[in-house]
């Protein structure tokens, strides 16, 4: 921490420094340069976009204008006693009516002064739709995808997809492009357009080296930095914020950054904005705050390498307060851990293969323990229930070859990809009979053929009798409309069996740095830290710590970055 300017050190002059390239970050940049200040956003990694590149790109904004003009009923009063149910004890009326206000004044925003564009998901629904307030769908919304040519040279800079979650490095839409791929060979108009897809994105590696459609979290990064480069915003690349600058009163005025020309010290006029994504890589915080064992390797998080805790250490370090008590520290997702050719392992977390019909998921007992449709938070949740203490967290998803054929399972695609290179490499487990595969993955087999036996009853009945699955919108969406009576229930009987194992992972933070409605950190006395200005998964989620809905760091990030922008600017919030 540096209490006052360091006199030795060049300096750089601006009136808004921003700490992080991700959306929230960017929406706080682009909103200030609007309104005629002058940003510079450090950026601690050689690519910009953080984990927002890296996401699938939907923003959960209740009662926003792009779902309204699609003909989505809401309000802020359901989204509010929505909020109020999901955060609980952490509930701030404060934070939560500030981002229903700002929230569709944020896509409108967006949408008339940047490069930035939205479709709507009437289907997609909040993850607890029948809670008070809850929604069967519309408060999620998707960025559109971008041509790479908005960045121009740019693009080589952007943040590629993780390339676990890609198919020959090709990212597959979320959304309406995905539901294609899922039914490729079922009908003629899906088989035309993934070929297409395909063929398009053979031709662009083969010219460009890269798909020449960005989608999904890419898209969105992309669009936002053309967007701030329109506005004249500086994006310093390799240049992590290390320590904050304060006058004799207190007030942040600035930083000290290591670009690539060496130490720098950005005076702000304004103030800065911490949106350094959280603490997802923060192997140490992670063993203080994870209820599962956290040690390396067994905790993973699909967020980005640099998002390590930067902005919470800074903070701290000058007197901020952060709400470490949040009944879940993190996003959690069931990660499988998928081995590269050079011996690491990357990340998987499942999101959808969960909800497939045919697909239970077990614990070494061989029992059942959640309701594998509900959302991935909730599914470890249900994982960590159901764990003994002092034993590790993990689970495995299973399912038989017509259905594994039909809609893959984690890293391994549905036919016609192969199935061999899985299984040769440990990823996918594989058992000719039900006992065969739970003696290969050390699950109790009596156990294990005793569940999927009940399971197997319920499915002609169209009703899990064990934990009621496919009886929500959620549920139903990340099914097969296509299967009867259940779109979430199938059997599991046609040999050989699969069975791939998870343990609890994580896809960024909710714990963080405490916030008043305007964005601005407060320290242990509720006093602001005046110039100081905290946004994304930097910021304590306005939800306390429960995930509401597809979309819940984007969409309060991006809103609260439009609150900060708006703030430091002097313009009306």
């Amino acid at each position: 921490m540096t209490d006052s300017a360091d006199r030795t050190l060049p300096s750089i002059t601006c009136d808004l420094l921003v700490a992080g390239s991700g959306a929230s970050g960017m929406t706080a940049a682009i909103v200030a340069a609007r309104n005629g200040l002058k940003v510079v956003v450090a950026e601690k990694e050689p690519v910009f976009g953080g984990t927002t590149a890296l996401s699938g790109g939907y923003l959960w904004v209740p009662n926003n204008p792009v779902s309204r003009a699609a003909g989505v009923d809401d309000s802020k009063d359901a989204a509010l006693a929505y909020i109020r149910h999901e955060a609980g004890n952490q509930f701030d009326s404060a934070r939560a009516e500030a981002f229903l206000d700002s929230g569709p004044a944020m896509i409108d925003f967006m949408e008339e002064n940047t490069h930035v564009r939205f479709e709507a998901s009437p289907a997609f629904s909040d993850y607890h739709p029948d809670a008070p307030g809850g929604t069967a769908g519309g408060r999620s919304i998707l960025v559109k995808p971008a041509k790479a040519s908005i960045l121009g040279d740019d693009i080589a800079k952007l943040r590629p997809p993780r390339k676990e979650l890609t198919l020959f490095g090709l990212a597959i839409g979320s959304g309406k492009e995905l539901w294609h791929f899922y039914r490729a060979f079922k009908r003629p108009e899906s088989f035309l357009y993934v070929s297409r897809r395909l063929a398009k994105f053979g031709l662009d590696r083969a010219f460009t080296g890269r798909s020449q459609l960005l989608t999904n979290g890419n898209a969105l990064a992309a669009r936002l930095h053309r967007s701030a480069r329109d506005l004249g915003v500086e994006v310093m690349l390799e240049s992590p914020v290390k320590s904050l600058v304060r006058d004799g009163s207190g007030t942040v005025t600035g930083a000290v950054v290591l670009t690539r020309q060496g130490l720098r010290q950005v005076v702000a006029r304004n103030g800065v904005v911490l949106a350094c994504g959280g603490f997802p890589q923060d192997v140490s915080r992670r063993q203080t705050l994870y209820k599962h064992p956290s040690a390396e390797g067994e905790h993973v998080s699909a967020a980005s390498p640099g998002n390590t805790g930067d902005g919470l250490r800074m903070a701290e370090a000058i007197g901020a307060a952060t709400l470490m008590d949040y009944p879940n520290a993190a996003a959690w997702a069931p990660t499988s851990l998928v081995p590269r050719p050079d011996g690491t392992k990357g990340p998987f977390p499942h999101f959808i293969d969960r909800g497939k019909p045919g697909v239970i998921a077990v614990g070494r007992n061989g029992r059942r323990f959640v309701n594998e449709s509900n959302s991935y938070h909730d599914f470890i949740q249900g994982l960590e229930a159901a764990t003994p203490a002092g034993e590790p967290a993990e689970a495995f998803l299973i399912c038989d070859h017509r259905t594994i054929r039909s809609y893959g399972l984690g890293h391994v695609k549905p036919a016609p990809m192969p199935l061999g290179p899985s299984i040769r490499s440990g990823y996918l487990v594989r058992g000719e009979t039900l006992s065969d595969l739970a003696r290969n993955a050390g699950i109790d087999p009596s156990a294990f053929e005793a569940t999927v036996t009940k399971f197997n009853q319920d499915v002609p009945t169209g009703v899990d009798t064990e934990f009621a699955r496919g009886s929500t919108a959620y549920n139903r969406f990340h099914g097969d409309p296509e299967v009867k009576p259940n779109p979430c229930l199938a059997p599991i009987a046609n040999g050989p069996f699969y069975a791939i194992r998870v343990i609890p992972g994580s896809i960024g933070t909710f714990a963080g740095i405490r916030t008043d409605h305007h964005t601005r950190v407060l320290n242990d006395a509720g006093e602001i830290v005046h110039g100081l200005y905290a946004v994304g998964n930097d910021m304590a989620s306005v939800l306390g710590g429960n995930y509401s809905g597809g979309g819940i760091t984007l969409g309060p990030g991006m809103t609260f970055g439009f609150i900060a922008g708006l703030h430091a600017s002097g313009a009306r919030t």
